[in-house]
């Protein structure tokens, strides 16, 4: 019974991710076909030729429509048309704001992806003692930096993720003095955050110096003032 207990877990463990990842995969391509394959014509729809829906296709004609669009703005008329809309949003009292809002944050977010999260750190929080992992994103001076540095001194944002939904959590702003510096990746910080601390990251185990004692690494030593 151990043992047939132990295959089911091992089997369980196999099949679960791949179960979980192919239908929240097939749950996306189908939330997509449902948006965008009524507003295409019939006689280019393959639904009506074939004598089973062809999963996917809206989810293909969806990129293809904003590659398209893409390839347009990215020309002097594109660009004009672009900026029209938008000085039409610009009038609207309420419409206004929230596209100002989700705009500046895609575009944040796309074009800066390789940048918005680069370092893992712990900081002391919710009370001394108890220590929380948290994700350090790209630096940008502001206005908070200026008013804690006269209290706090040298400042950074840091963003403590919330188990284990990660996309929700704090954002902080800490003395960097109270940061520390960790050497694991963000994804695998985001695996440990995800799997409650069940999923740890390999330990890598620091360089030796001449004197016998372990170096410090140069992420570390850059982060501190």
């Amino acid at each position: 019974m151990t043992r047939l207990r132990n295959y089911f877990l091992t089997g369980f463990i196999v099949t679960a991710p791949l179960a979980i990842t192919a239908y929240l995969a097939w749950s996306f391509v189908g939330w997509v076909d449902s948006w965008v394959k009524p507003y295409i014509p019939e006689r280019y729809n393959p639904d009506n030729y074939l004598p089973f829906a062809v999963p996917g296709f809206g989810l293909i004609v969806a990129l293809l429509l904003i590659t398209l669009v893409g390839f347009m703005t990215a020309n002097f008329i594109g660009r004009t048309i672009v900026q029209v809309g938008e000085n039409l949003l610009d009038r609207m009292p309420l419409v206004r704001n929230v596209y100002r809002g989700l705009k500046q944050i895609f575009q944040t977010v796309l074009a800066n992806r390789t940048e918005l999260f680069s370092k893992v750190g712990m900081v002391e929080w919710p009370r001394r003692g108890t220590w929380s992992l948290v994700l350090i994103p790209k630096q940008q001076a502001s206005e908070l930096n200026d008013v804690l540095m006269e209290k706090e001194g040298e400042t950074i944002a840091v963003f403590r993720p919330i188990t284990p939904n990660i996309t929700t959590g704090y954002i902080m702003y800490v003395a960097r003095k109270d940061v520390i510096m960790l050497n694991m990746t963000v994804e695998e910080a985001a695996r440990f955050l995800v799997s409650a601390g069940l999923v740890t990251p390999e330990q890598i185990e620091p360089p030796i110096a001449e004197d016998g004692q372990p170096a410090r690494s140069s992420l570390t030593a850059s982060s501190r003032p």
